[in-house]
């Protein structure tokens, strides 16, 4: 299967470093995943900077999974990027990009993964993995709006 990347954009009406700092803040992971996925942070820093490993685990379907991350790019208060160094993806690379607008930060997410699978990863991107991916990322908007506004 070849990598699938999924793209969003959101302006929040805080200044650039306010926004980074927010980020770079573990704690601040959990708020703003949904519910559902029962996200739990098993270890983290208090604060992140490059090289940063984080543990967490997610529940779905009743079925735990562990995953963990570490912060390959740091290059505050513009841009920082997290890979998957085990979890559920065969890759996940999260670039997270802030950018200076009038109003406020344009937060700038792209996520480049692939899901194992094999022959019949296709199908399970379609039915489950971009419909799961589109509602984590509409309730983090939602939360970033409430949260940073």
């Amino acid at each position: 299967m070849t990598d699938l990347e999924l793209e969003r954009t959101q302006v929040v009406p805080r200044s650039l470093e306010e926004t980074f700092d927010f980020f770079g803040s573990p704690g601040n992971l959990g708020a703003i995943t949904p519910p559902w996925l029962h996200f739990r942070i098993l270890e983290a820093p208090e604060s992140l900077e490059h090289g940063s490993r984080l543990r967490y685990r997610l529940g779905l379907f009743g079925v735990r999974i562990g995953w963990r991350t570490e912060i390959v790019d740091w290059r505050p208060p513009r841009t920082f990027t997290d890979v998957q160094l085990s979890g559920p993806y065969r890759l996940w690379v999260h670039t997270h990009r802030f950018t200076s607008v009038p109003g406020g930060t344009e937060i700038y997410d792209s996520v480049r993964y692939r899901v194992p699978g094999g022959p019949a990863a296709s199908l399970v991107v379609r039915l489950a993995v971009r419909r799961w991916l589109d509602a984590i990322f509409g309730y983090r908007r939602e939360r970033l709006r409430e949260l940073l506004s």
